[in-house]
């Protein structure tokens, strides 16, 4: 797992979840989007090897 990658989804997607105004606290908003980022790059070489790609 590429640990670069996952720390730039986490960063982008936490930049862009603190810019939701769906919940109230910016670090809460941050945390959740940067979970999401981490989550989606630990299972991006998974999708890739089960596609084929």
């Amino acid at each position: 797992m590429d640990v670069t990658a996952m720390a730039f989804y986490a960063l982008v997607c936490g930049c862009l979840g603190a810019l939701s105004p769906k919940l109230e606290r910016f670090w809460f908003r941050f945390g959740v989007a940067a979970l999401v980022g981490i989550v989606a790059a630990a299972v991006l070489p998974v999708l890739r090897v089960a596609l084929g790609i």
